[in-house]
């Protein structure tokens, strides 16, 4: 059964890549890590998530100690003579630093992979106009991750939108790719257009 379904999987799989099918669908697949990769300015975000975890995260946690010790010590001295109402918010607030301090390290990840986002944004809004723009013109169908690939098969590289999106934004792009997509018919923007030979005179 198992084999069965492996083979069925292949199968749909190759019809959905295969250029003989006269079905109207057109897949293309996309990898937007790879693309980000290729930005020439992308390794300025380090130091950006690095400037904000020692001008940001870093006094944040510095003062969390501090207001935290500075309550904790409040609370022992003045918590006997508390009305009741004042005791359970001062114990509200301490539990609230506490929880925070104790949980630092998972709250200091998020705020980092929340600057990561912001900092990536621009990237991605180009990737993604441009990814439409290319869907467009070249009436692509369905986009597909190139992670949901299965590693048996091995589409076209014309369909390969990254190369694609990479080329539109001016992106450089490996020599093997390169000449792997040239030898796969692929067109190169701005390359001087092949003509052909001129007839031999008989």
């Amino acid at each position: 059964m198992k084999k069965l379904l492996f083979v069925c999987v292949v199968l749909a799989a190759s019809l959905l890549f295969s250029n003989s099918t006269n079905a109207q669908v057109k897949i293309g697949y996309f990898d937007e890590q790879s693309l980000l990769s290729l930005f020439p300015d992308i390794q300025k975000i380090d130091t950006v998530i690095n400037n904000f975890v020692k001008d940001s995260l870093n006094p944040e946690y510095a003062y969390t100690v501090q207001d935290y010790q500075r309550r904790d010590s409040l609370f022992k001295k003045d918590s006997a003579t508390m009305p009741a109402k004042a005791r359970e918010l001062a114990l509200s607030d301490l539990n609230r630093l506490g929880y925070k301090l104790a949980n630092w390290q998972q709250y200091a990840q998020e705020m980092q992979n929340g600057k990561m986002e912001q900092s990536l944004l621009p990237y991605r809004q180009k990737m993604v106009t441009a990814l439409q723009q290319i869907v467009a013109e070249q009436k692509y169908t369905l986009v597909l991750k190139t992670e949901t690939l299965s590693p048996y098969m091995q589409p076209n590289i014309l369909d390969n939108l990254t190369i694609r999106v990479a080329m539109k934004l001016n992106l450089a792009l490996p020599q093997e790719i390169m000449d792997a997509w040239k030898q796969a018919g692929g067109v190169v923007p701005g390359a001087p257009a092949k003509t052909a030979a001129p007839a031999k005179k008989g």
